[in-house]
This record gives structure tokens, C-alpha cells and sequence, in this order.
């Protein structure tokens, strides 16, 4: 049985430990609340600018004429998959997640060769371990990110695809359902395609362009096309504070529960100890008597 000094040493590196992690939830959570207030705020305008790709791929016609990222290339040479994740870890399942989702997206297309791009530290090192093509990496972006850190990001994207390098463009990122669940999800970028959930008949209207589609074409997709790249990257973000919020919680509550049972454990040996000195004064003394009786 360990000691009671041993015990209320091991007691005390606990409580340090809880009282980091309480304060690591306390930081996770003021950055979950903001980033959840962006994700929030520009959420509606990201999904009304989806539905505005989805018309405009729903266009009938050739749409490779209308614009080269509305092109649906009937052989798929190669692939480019966009993984999102975070700088750090402690942030319970969230990179192990979409990681996962990843590799399972791979192995679907395992017959393509699959170029990566990859956002976040722990992405980057999961893939390079597994010797995967990592075209280029980005880290930093999970703090604060702005419209303007993701632009590196579409550029490659855009040129990737337009250039013919990759003839699909793929997001892997988490999405932010609420402070509990976090869902990961791989969707597709380009080519820009009609959404299912839009029913047909809102989507058969002729749109018309002026002064020509061209001009217009090149100004939006590219705005738009970014726009959902860096929706996904605040659902990432999002969704790593609240994991690693929760992960937090979750520690500082274990650690609570561990010291209980030291605690009651160092008590019993304690206790033990007493009862043996006891135990010892009470045969001393009995021994004592007996030698001054003789």
C-alpha cells in the first residue's frame, strides 16, 4: 500500500492538472463562443451562395461553355482533397475524425491518384506519415481565420482544376452542428454542380447576363468558390474549439474523480498506519506489564 505522503503527493499533481485543464476549457470555450458567432453569421450567406452555384450549374447546355469551373470532365484523372484540421491537439476525437474520413475517401478512390492540400498541422504530419502527395500545407489558420488567409488556398484550388492538373476539387472538413457533435464530412468543390436537395423546378429559370457571361462568370465563381472554402474552415474551427472545450471538461471532471479516490485512499492508509501504532503502544505496554509482574 503506498503511503499517505506518497498519496498526497500524487493528490496534489492532480489538482495541478485539473486546474490547468479547467483553464484550458475556460480559453477553449471564449474561442469556441467567437468562432461559433462567425460560423453563425456568414452560414446563411454561404448556403444562399451554394444555391446561386447550383443554379448556375443547373443551366441547361454545355456549362464548360459558360464558365471552365462549371466543366464536368467525363474521365477523373486525378483528384485534389483540401483536409482541414487543427495546429494542436487535446481536442478529444476531432483530428482522429476527419483524418479517418479522409483515408476512407481515399481508399474509395484509390484507382485516381489523389493530390492533398493540406490546412492544419495534424492533417499535414497524418498523411506525410502515411506517404501521401502533399501539394502544399497552411497552419496558423485555426486562431483566427479571415477571408483573406484562405485566398492562398483557392488560388491553388482554382488553378489546380482550371489548368487540367486534377479534374475534381474535394473538401474534408468538420462540420459545426452544435457544442456536442461535430460531424465530418467530405464534400465536393469543383466542379461546381446542382445540389440535390434544390428541387428541379426551382432550378430550371434561364439566367441572363449582362453585358456577357464571361465577364461576370470570371468576377463571381472565383468569390463564390472561395467563399465555401472558407465556411468550411470556420465549421473546422468551430467545431475544434468545442471539442477541445468538451475534451477540457471532460479531464477537469476525471481529475476531480481521481482525487476523490485518492483521497479516500490516503485516508484508509492513514488509518492503517494509526491502528498499527496503536496496535504496537497497546503490546509495549502489555509487554511492560508483564515484565513488572515478574
Amino acid at each position: 500500500m503506498p503511503t499517505p505522503r506518497a498519496l498526497q503527493r500524487r493528490i496534489k499533481s492532480v489538482r495541478n492538472i485539473s486546474q490547468v485543464t479547467r483553464a484550458m476549457e475556460m480559453v477553449a470555450a471564449s474561442k469556441m463562443r467567437r468562432a461559433q458567432q462567425a460560423t453563425l453569421a456568414s452560414r446563411a450567406y454561404a448556403d444562399k451562395s451554394r444555391q446561386v452555384l447550383a443554379h448556375l450549374a443547373s443551366q441547361p447546355g454545355q456549362a464548360w461553355l459558360l464558365h471552365p469551373l462549371l466543366e464536368e470532365r467525363a474521365e477523373k484523372k486525378s483528384l485534389l482533397l483540401i483536409l482541414m484540421t487543427s495546429d494542436r491537439g487535446l481536442c478529444g476525437a476531432f483530428n482522429v475524425n476527419i483524418i479517418r474520413a479522409a483515408f476512407d475517401f481515399m481508399r474509395n478512390h484509390d484507382n485516381q491518384p489523389i493530390r492533398l492540400l493540406t490546412i492544419g498541422k495534424r492533417g499535414r504530419d497524418a498523411m506525410a506519415r502515411a506517404g501521401k502527395n502533399i501539394i502544399a500545407e497552411f497552419t496558423g489558420m485555426s486562431e483566427r481565420p479571415t477571408a483573406l488567409s484562405i485566398t492562398p488556398v483557392t488560388k491553388i484550388a482554382l488553378e489546380e482544376f482550371t489548368t487540367h492538373v486534377v479534374d475534381e476539387v474535394y473538401l474534408a472538413y468538420t462540420d459545426f452542428v452544435n457544442v456536442l457533435r461535430q460531424r465530418p464530412t467530405v464534400t465536393r468543390l469543383l466542379p461546381l454542380r446542382p445540389l440535390e436537395e434544390i428541387p428541379t423546378e426551382k432550378t430550371s429559370a434561364l439566367y441572363l447576363y449582362e453585358p456577357n457571361p464571361k465577364e461576370i462568370l470570371d468576377a463571381v465563381l472565383p468569390r463564390l468558390t472561395e467563399l465555401q472554402i472558407y465556411q468550411a474552415l470556420l465549421e473546422s474551427v468551430a467545431s475544434e474549439h468545442s471539442a477541445r472545450m468538451v475534451a477540457m471538461r471532460n479531464a477537469t471532471d476525471a481529475a476531480h474523480e481521481l482525487i476523490g479516490e485518492l483521497t479516500l485512499e490516503m485516508n484508509k492508509a492513514r488509518q492503517w498506519n494509526i491502528t498499527k501504532e496503536m496496535l504496537d503502544i497497546a503490546g509495549g505496554a502489555e509487554a511492560l506489564r508483564k515484565s513488572l509482574q515478574t
